[in-house]
């Protein structure tokens, strides 16, 4: 499977990715502000909050120390991913935390500035190979940032149907601006007859063949981000029935407020395991099963939780003025995109039934939250 396993040991991480999630909240909080995601709806990309990151060197975490980046295990990552879905970070960190891990596991360079991923629906892109590197022909509908990242890492086939990893600079071409619920850019790209340099075409490794195009990778990042959100819309939640009263008592007072966000605890904690095992996962022959698991799970969980969430804060959770909207909306878009539910339940239906009920057992016991690869 992909070479990406090349952490420190894992009490030397633990240790240092307790000091970097503490330091990563801290820096989200400072930027990450009600101004800064109500400029963020009306389309304005926070590059403050991406310059610290940068220099945060968040980035490139998961890309190996011999490739220039923290080395970091793809759990600390996915943690990294979660927080910065707790604080609603509107910059696509995720995306490309995942994208150079990718690349340069692929033996391409890391680059600087905003990486997005793209999953071609289904239609194939066409790489047409020339003198001096290849045309590239398709269309990349909906592409997280695509008009924004300074690179889309793609998958494209060449006339004989062999499969390559593109790494597509930003350049002027038509768009088709678009946003999902949480009023992030998901943009359409139409390419005809775009050049792209040998340098940024990398044959596509064997692990990526399952991949459908990049989507399995997505739908990895939106289950990390559905829990961050999930995990914010609960504290939400907690500190309103602590405060707001009713009868002259808090109503998490009343049992059936505490039987909701029992619930939602619940669910959130369920979706977090399923998380966690794909991140454990990572690299492994169960990766591709233990995303459609994880993906398929908080899906549903994000559901329940920003519904009773916006239960619990009855109308003040639907103003403007309150945040609880930055994060239910984006449960809203996240469980929609890189396929939802019902396509991954099908994948994992079908990975069961292929190989047989008496397979079922072995196949849950061999996802093991260790991340030891086979």
């Amino acid at each position: 499977m992909l070479d990406i396993n090349t952490a420190p040991a894992a009490s030397e991480e633990d240790d240092f990715a307790a000091i970097l999630l503490e330091q990563t909240d801290r820096l989200l909080t400072h930027h990450v502000t009600p101004a800064c995601l109500k400029a963020a709806d009306d389309g304005a990309f926070p590059v403050a909050a991406w310059d610290a990151v940068s220099e945060a060197g968040l980035p490139l975490a998961l890309v190996s120390e011999e490739a220039g980046g923290a080395g970091l295990s793809a759990v600390t990552a996915g943690q990294i991913i979660r927080r910065t879905a707790y604080h609603a970070l509107p910059a696509p960190l995720a995306e490309t935390l995942i994208a150079q891990a990718l690349w340069t596991c692929a033996g391409g360079d890391a680059v600087d500035g905003p990486v997005t991923l793209a999953a071609s629906g289904g239609a194939a892109l066409r790489l047409s190979f020339k003198a001096e590197g290849a045309v590239l022909h398709g269309t990349l509908p909906s592409v997280p940032w695509g008009a924004q990242a300074r690179f889309i890492l793609l998958v494209a086939q060449d006339g004989d149907g062999a499969a390559h990893l593109v790494l597509l600079p930003h350049a002027d071409r038509p768009v088709r601006t678009r946003r999902n619920v949480a009023n992030e850019p998901r943009d359409s790209l139409t390419l005809a007859d775009v050049h792209v340099d040998a340098d940024s075409i990398r044959p596509l490794p064997a692990a990526l063949a399952d991949a459908d195009g990049l989507m399995m990778f997505g739908a990895f990042i939106r289950a990390q981000q559905m829990v961050g959100a999930m995990e914010r819309c609960l504290d939400l939640a907690l500190t309103y029935a602590n405060e707001r009263k009713q009868f002259g008592k808090p109503i998490g007072r009343f049992q059936a407020v505490q039987h909701m966000l029992a619930e939602a605890a619940g669910q959130c904690a369920a979706a977090g395991a399923a998380a966690q095992l794909a991140a454990s996962a990572w690299g492994g022959t169960h990766f591709p099963f233990a995303v459609a698991v994880a993906k398929a799970r908080c899906g549903e969980a994000a559901g329940k939780v920003a519904e009773i969430c916006h239960q619990v804060h009855g109308a003040m959770g639907f103003t403007h003025e309150h945040p609880l909207h930055f994060f239910t909306r984006r449960l809203w878009a996240w469980r929609d995109e890189f396929g939802r539910e019902a396509h991954w339940q099908e994948r994992i239906g079908r990975a069961v039934c292929g190989k047989g009920g008496d397979a079922l057992w072995p196949m849950l016991v061999a996802l093991r939250p260790c991340g030891a690869q086979d």
